[in-house]
């Protein structure tokens, strides 16, 4: 009898932890529980973190998380109001507001991400194709852009900046208030999105980089004339100083010269001039340079009697016979 009460004993001992054990719960600091009976929700969400009990066997335990998560979306080929395909790769941050409305509605995070990828995909679908592309690529609205002086007066658009009305930033704005509305019928709060890298598709790619070639060849074809007319310049500058330089030595050398032979001329008058014998020789001497200088072996000269060329030539020839 005794040995059938402690058996009896046992196994309600084993039932009630049994119980309690499945009674029992806890909430972690990053999460929050909703109890359901029966697949229906029981009371509000708890958020408070410990140690919990519910009803044994009807009621279960659905952990939601209540931290900050990440939605990831993969790129996606959009058109711009200009007719311009882009890939645009954008994330979010969302958080779990209406625990009661989530599970309803969605039950859990698999859901949720799907639920997601439609509405924030849509939405910036929707934007991308409101607007042109240089509104979605440019953040302000009125920046200056900082030009090298040496392009200021570069041809084509090199260093300009279009007006944009919005830019990305409210573009972003747009995407998150109409997304924003949709989720709250989940139980979500959007808390962020943003556009995580904006690409050319590969046609449009090519057709951009053909034309930034373009215009940096552009740009050195005008830096290379530039510089071929500033070297002529350049030149033209050196010869003509080099003229000025030659005709001005030209010009000095004549005058030293001519400032010379009058010297010299000089010294030969004064010299000579002092007697009619001085003069005489000086005028022998002369003669015999002039010969030195207008007869050689192969010249021919036809002179009259009376020149004075003529003159010592028959003087030396007298007094040769």
């Amino acid at each position: 009898m005794q040995k059938a009460a402690g058996s009896f004993i046992s196994l309600l001992a084993i039932i009630a932890i049994f119980v309690v054990y499945n009674a029992a719960y806890t909430i972690h600091e990053t999460e929050q529980v909703l109890i359901t009976r029966f697949g229906k929700p029981v009371g509000d969400p708890i958020t408070e973190s410990g140690l919990h009990f519910k009803i044994p066997f009807i009621e279960e335990v659905n952990q939601i998380d209540s931290r900050f998560l990440a939605w990831d979306g993969k790129p996606n080929e959009m058109p711009t109001k200009d007719k311009t395909y882009i890939l645009v790769d954008t994330f979010a941050r969302w958080r779990i507001q209406d625990a009661k409305q989530y599970f309803l509605r969605l039950r859990d995070e698999r859901s949720a991400q799907s639920r997601l990828n439609d509405i924030l995909g849509s939405e910036t679908r929707n934007a991308i194709a409101k607007h042109e592309l240089i509104e979605i690529v440019r953040t302000t609205k009125d920046r200056e852009p900082v030009v090298d002086e040496v392009l200021s007066d570069a041809p084509g658009n090199v260093g300009v900046l279009y007006k944009i009305s919005k830019g990305r930033g409210l573009i972003e704005k747009e995407i998150f208030e109409l997304a924003g509305e949709k989720l709250k019928d989940f139980g979500i709060e959007l808390l962020d999105i943003r556009f995580k890298r904006i690409n050319y598709n590969e046609t449009v790619r090519k057709r951009i980089y053909e034309r930034m070639i373009s215009e940096r060849q552009q740009i050195a074809e005008r830096f290379r004339s530039e510089g071929e007319g500033e070297a002529a310049r350049i030149i033209g500058n050196k010869e003509r100083d080099l003229q000025q330089i030659e005709s001005e030595a030209y010009k000095e050398i004549q005058k030293i010269q001519g400032d010379a032979d009058a010297r010299a001329t000089e010294i030969y008058a004064s010299a000579y001039n002092q007697s009619k014998q001085s003069v005489d020789f000086y005028e022998f001497v002369k003669t015999l340079e002039t010969y030195e200088e207008v007869i050689d072996p192969e010249t021919t000269m036809i002179l009259s009697t009376d020149s004075d060329l003529y003159r010592y030539l028959k003087h030396s020839i007298g007094n040769t016979d």
